[in-house]
């Protein structure tokens, strides 16, 4: 009876540690995932709104509830990182977008980096990563900024 007792909990063990292992294969890597600037053309001055999209890349879909947990805009394009401004998180986006308010004190290009941590993965994403650290915000003269990819 013992031998029929030990058997039924062994199988039953490897049951679950084949249910077990094959939830975690279906994980994407954490570089799976890209930030991408949503609108594209931002107005100079205070308190304008940044909206920002987290992508699963092999999915094509948006990562809502992501912690976005850096922000940091800066001139460093244009070797001035000490022109920093403050960045503050806007409640009220769509799943999977991220929106901040910043002021844009002066014309030049702007980077704008964001760190964040994905629900089930482990990592970081990285916007100087997904973003390739070449996504900066050009003054155009006009008193209106635009997303280049440099």
């Amino acid at each position: 009876m013992k031998t029929f007792t030990h058997a039924r909990a062994f199988r039953a063990a490897l049951i679950a540690a084949a249910f077990g292992g094959a939830s975690t294969v279906a994980l994407a890597d954490i570089k799976d995932y890209k930030f991408e600037l949503v609108d594209q053309t931002v107005q100079a001055g205070p308190d304008k709104t940044i909206t920002v999209r987290l992508m699963n890349t092999k999915t094509g879909k948006p990562v809502p509830d992501a912690v976005i947990f850096a922000t940091r805009l800066d001139m460093a394009p244009d070797a001035m990182q000490e022109m920093a401004t403050k960045v503050t998180p806007v409640p009220g986006a769509e799943p999977g977008s991220y929106k901040f308010k910043a002021t844009f004190g002066m014309a030049g290009r702007w980077q704008l980096s964001l760190g964040a941590k994905v629900q089930g993965e482990t990592g970081t994403v990285d916007s100087k990563d997904s973003m390739k650290g070449k996504v900066s915000l050009v003054g155009l003269g006009d008193g209106t900024f635009t997303a280049k990819r440099q």
